[in-house]
C-alpha cells in the first residue's frame, strides 16, 4: 500500500535527522527524500518547527505502535513491561534511527520553547502508557504507578543517550537498564506471573 504524502514526509524527515541531526537537517533534503515538493511540505507542516513536532509525535506512535505488536503475546506483567522498555534499545536500525530523532529533538528543546512542548506532550503519552501497564497489571495506586513510570523513562533516555553517543555498547546498556529495572519495579510486578 502506497504511502500518504504526509506519512512519506515524517518517515523522510526521521531519516533525515537520524543521519544528519536536528541541526544537519533541511528541508529541502526532507521533500527531495520523499518525493514530494518543498511547498508540498510547507502545506503539510506550515514550518520547520511544525515538521520537527510532527515527526516526534510520529515517531513516539509509531514506536508504541512497534511495542503492542512486540509485547501482544506476553501476558505476564514483568514480561510485557521489561520487552516495552528493553525494546528502546536494541541492534534494529529502525529503533536506532528512532532514539536518535528523539534524543536529537529532546536536546533542541531545550533552546526552543515550541517543541519543548511537543516533547512533553510525547513524553506523558509514553509515561501515560508505561503507568498504564504498571496499574492494570498489578494494581498498584495510579499516584506510585505514575513515579515509576517517571523513573523509568528517563533510565531509558539516558542510557539511550549512552548507547547512542558510543558511552555504552547495546549490550552493556540493556544490562543496565535490566538492573534498573529489577531494582525499581516493586515487588508485586516482580512476582506476578503468567496464569
Amino acid at each position: 500500500m502506497a504511502l500518504d504524502n504526509q506519512t512519506r514526509i515524517l518517515e523522510a524527515c526521521s531519516s533525515c535527522i537520524a543521519e544528519n541531526g536536528v541541526r544537519g537537517m533541511r528541508v529541502q533534503d526532507v521533500a527531495r527524500k520523499a518525493g514530494v515538493s518543498s511547498g508540498l511540505l510547507y502545506y503539510h507542516f506550515t514550518d520547520r518547527d511544525g515538521l520537527l513536532a510532527a515527526t516526534l509525535e510520529y515517531v513516539n506512535v509509531s514506536s508504541l505502535a512497534d511495542h503492542g505488536t512486540a509485547a501482544s503475546g506476553d501476558t505476564g506483567s514483568f514480561g510485557a513491561i521489561r520487552t516495552l522498555l528493553l525494546d528502546e534499545i536494541r541492534d534494529d536500525e529502525s529503533v536506532r534511527a528512532k532514539s536518535i530523532v528523539w534524543n536529537e529533538i529532546r536536546a533542541i528543546a531545550v533552546f526552543e520553547p515550541l517543541l519543548a512542548e511537543h516533547l512533553a506532550n510525547s513524553t506523558k503519552v509514553w509515561q501515560d502508557h508505561l503507568a498504564g501497564l504498571l496499574t492494570q497489571q498489578s494494581g498498584i495506586p495510579q499516584e506510585r504507578a505514575d513515579e515509576i513510570a517517571l523513573l523509568l523513562t528517563a533510565l531509558v533516555e539516558g542510557l539511550s543517550g549512552r548507547w547512542l553517543s558510543g558511552l555504552i555498547t547495546t549490550e552493556e546498556a540493556r544490562a543496565a537498564l535490566g538492573r534498573g529495572l529489577d531494582s525499581t519495579l516493586p515487588r508485586e510486578i516482580l512476582t506476578t506471573t503468567s496464569q
